[in-house]
């Protein structure tokens, strides 16, 4: 079975850098692939994908060595296990509160005997190899995503549990579940340590820390603070960051030559 490169970096002690596609575009993600992200996060909560958009763009994706990752809208074991069997090597599950809730996640990603996950998988083996589903359960990683009041209470049982790889952070569901406003880079010293909290629980349990960011400023912030899955942006974002710059460019120089 083909190697997944972010796991593998993740268990080796190592940092990666993704980047995420709110777009409903297989050339979209096929084109941000190949700007050479460690991982694309294909959103199917907030961005405008839909499930069955999910197959086109990961075909975009498998031309490249980006590791393919789509976050469900929810921690619903059918379409969990739906996007791996299109061939998605990591899934993000959103709004994990408990125990009980990070062990339907894992439930839903491995096969038995570990997990329920059905038998399938009708493109990934083609994306991975023949022997995918005999190595799934080792190769597959599974994020859960820390950013609720609840899920901070119960931060140790939620990592304790076994076949989780990553806890991710969502900055701003994480200040509403302490009080403050969200916003994607949050400078509040509350926020600040409650991200730090959250990545000492991760290397206390042997989990990689990860964490969402809306600029390059926080991307580098959070990799020199140690996480190991650090977002850099997204599809959205880069387009319009850079189609603003060059346009306020031109207008400017418009204007000094008019």
């Amino acid at each position: 079975m083909r190697n997944n490169r972010v796991l593998d970096t993740w268990r080796n002690g190592g940092q990666t850098i993704g980047g995420w596609l709110s777009i409903d575009s297989s050339f979209g993600a096929e084109a941000m692939a190949h700007v050479g992200f460690d991982w694309l996060c294909i959103d199917l909560q907030h961005g405008a994908a839909e499930t069955a958009s999910v197959l086109p763009m990961l075909q975009g994706i498998s031309n490249t060595d980006t590791v393919p990752f789509v976050r469900v809208p929810w921690n619903d074991p059918a379409t969990i296990m739906r996007v791996l069997d299109a061939g998605a090597y990591g899934v993000i599950v959103p709004l994990v509160n408990n125990r009980e809730e990070a062990e339907r996640a894992v439930w839903a990603t491995r096969y038995p005997p570990v997990g329920g996950r059905s038998s399938g998988p009708y493109r990934a083996p083609m994306y991975a190899g023949a022997d995918y589903q005999r190595e799934a359960n080792d190769k597959i990683a599974l994020v859960v995503m820390i950013e609720t009041a609840e899920a901070l209470e119960n931060l140790d049982d939620i990592l304790a549990v076994d076949g989780i790889d990553a806890a991710y952070i969502g900055p701003s569901d994480l200040a509403y579940g302490i009080g403050l406003t969200p916003t994607g880079d949050n400078n509040d010293p509350r926020h600040v340590e409650t991200v730090e909290t959250i990545y000492n629980a991760c290397k206390k349990h042997n989990v990689a820390p990860g964490i969402h960011t809306a600029s390059a400023e926080f991307t580098k912030r959070w990799l020199d603070h140690g996480f190991q899955m650090v977002m850099l942006g997204g599809d959205v974002a880069f387009m319009r960051n850079a189609a603003t710059d060059q346009l306020t460019d031109v207008r400017i120089h418009a204007s000094s030559e008019g």
